[in-house]
């Protein structure tokens, strides 16, 4: 064994209660897979708690064999200058949030029509990255990859409908669709830089979704959202340490994939009855954060001459994210990690009081949202000093 192999496994061995953890987690799929128990669930009116619990159970289970397995086959996230984390780390966790997820949907059979374009290209994106977390592939073939997905779900006929019917607002709710999907994903894979953050985004995104789909009366839309809520629980156990460092990692393939299912949910979800204030509104709240930060590090890699091509800009790594200004502001990964959560919170709660709100109202929600975001910035602002 090399002491680089050695090395990496140390967060692995420094957790002896892993087996005891999947142990735990496969006891808890076991109880639920039989049928009397997940009929009481159902007749109880309590199906979404039962797929929390599925999602949450499969990937506690199958996380620390990711650990395992990920250091064994060499997806193993090494420090570097550009790097945040000490030590090597398995970062293949992802795929157990992906099957946790995947598996929780099957077998409460609610794979209706319009979610089968979703996972299908989705798993083409966690294949995709994980190969680049095997073998660092070019950022190019990436959004490739991003756009053919993308366009799957597009030609499945889930399109945006921002603008009205014809041929040139069809055309700009295509177009508005792309950029929306393949920006969302790029969006929430770059906030996995942080130990606990993008699994943390994606829980609370995912639940202030969920929470307007089960009061539009959108179950299905409503399930997906509880499983990758129960999938993300189930993961971030082990991704978010307070004090001590993540055991695994998400990896490119998993933040490419729950980004980009959460972005084509956003896509598929009916926000708001009858005002498009509300309809359109409502999921910038929610993805926010997200959205923020994209707008924010282009306009300054752009100002400041760090890009000036799109190549340059899809080849750009840097440390230049929210989640790094603040950690150097406030001295605290965990204290960045904690206030990007907070804020996310905000901007839900207020996208839930947008959806009964008149259109005054909505605008001044709105204006406070922005409000909000402009004192992120001010304070934010120290942090763009190395």
């Amino acid at each position: 064994m090399t002491a680089q192999t050695s090395q990496s496994l140390s967060p692995a061995r420094a957790a002896r209660w892993l087996p005891l953890a999947a142990g735990f987690g496969f006891a808890v799929v076991g109880v639920l897979l039989v049928p009397s128990v997940r009929e009481w669930f159902i007749a109880e009116g309590l199906r979404w708690l039962y797929i929390l619990l599925f999602a949450f159970a499969a990937t506690f289970a199958l996380t620390p064999a990711s650990i395992v397995l990920g250091t064994k086959w060499g997806f193993v996230d090494q420090p570097s200058e550009r790097k945040i984390h000490g030590t090597p780390t398995p970062r293949i966790g992802g795929l157990a949030v992906y099957l946790g997820f995947v598996s929780a949907i099957l077998v409460n059979s609610i794979l209706v029509d319009w979610m089968v374009a979703i996972l299908l290209a989705g798993s083409l994106l966690l294949l995709v990255g994980i190969a680049d977390d095997a073998w660092d592939l070019p950022a190019w073939s990436k959004l490739v990859a991003q756009l053919a997905a993308a366009g799957l779900v597009v030609y499945s006929g889930k399109v945006l409908s921002l603008f009205p019917a014809g041929s040139w607002g069809d055309a700009a709710n295509v177009l508005l669709t792309f950029i929306w999907i393949v920006g969302i994903t790029n969006a929430f894979n770059f906030f996995d830089g942080m130990d606990g953050l993008a699994s943390g985004l994606a829980i609370l995104i995912a639940f202030f979704m969920g929470f307007v789909a089960f009061e539009t009366n959108q179950p299905g839309l409503g399930w997906l959202a509880v499983a990758i809520i129960g999938a993300g629980l189930g993961f971030i156990l082990f991704n978010f340490r307070f004090k001590d460092q993540a055991l695994v990692f998400l990896g490119d393939g998993g933040a490419t994939f729950i980004g980009f299912t959460l972005a084509c949910l956003a896509v598929k979800g009916n926000w708001a009855n009858n005002s498009p204030i509300v309809s359109f509104s409502n999921p910038l709240l929610i993805f926010g954060v997200l959205i923020y930060d994209m707008i924010h590090i282009t306009a300054e890699r752009m100002a400041t001459g760090k890009v000036t091509t799109v190549k340059q800009w899809i080849d750009y790594v840097g440390k230049d994210h929210l989640h790094h200004r603040l950690e150097r502001v406030l001295g605290s990964r965990q204290a960045s990690v904690a206030m990007i959560w907070v804020l996310t919170i905000c901007l839900g709660l207020a996208a839930i009081v947008l959806r009964k709100a008149g259109t005054a109202e909505a605008l001044m929600l709105l204006a406070q949202a922005a409000l909000i975001l402009i004192m992120i910035t001010i304070l934010e602002h120290q942090g763009r000093r190395p």
